[in-house]
């Protein structure tokens, strides 16, 4: 099957810091700061928005590789802005460049890998 994603397609996403993400609510360390752990998920999600609507109904994609730099920590009340660039489409493999920052720049930045899948068969195969 082919699908209609291509190189340089981007998304960009925006949230402000609550409690519920830090990273002594998420237990990845003890202070009250933007956790690593909420940065990764909001760049995952923002590269998966980028082409879900690109793909065919009952397709998505799934994480399957991160690299990612946390730079700078950022408090509670923060808007942190993710932006992701699709830079490499080889058949169902999709390669993003992804950034995060917030009101005083960038706070991480690197390279996630995600794949399509056909959702229906790809829960078939994890529910053995």
């Amino acid at each position: 099957m082919e699908f209609n994603v291509k190189e340089g397609m981007t998304a960009t996403m925006e949230i402000c810091v609550t409690e519920n993400d830090t990273a002594s609510k998420l237990g990845s360390g003890n202070l009250d700061v933007f956790s690593t752990p909420s940065m990764i998920a909001l760049m995952e999600n923002t590269c998966k928005s980028s082409v879900d609507l690109h793909l065919p109904f009952g397709y998505t994609t799934v994480g399957i590789e991160l690299n990612v730099r946390h730079i700078k920590a950022s408090p509670i009340g923060v808007k942190i802005r993710c932006k992701a660039s699709l830079i490499e489409v080889d058949r169902k493999k999709l390669l993003f460049n992804v950034r995060a920052w917030d009101e005083k720049g960038i706070i991480g930045e690197g390279v996630h890998a995600r794949y399509i899948v056909n959702s229906e068969e790809f829960m078939r195969k994890v529910k053995l």
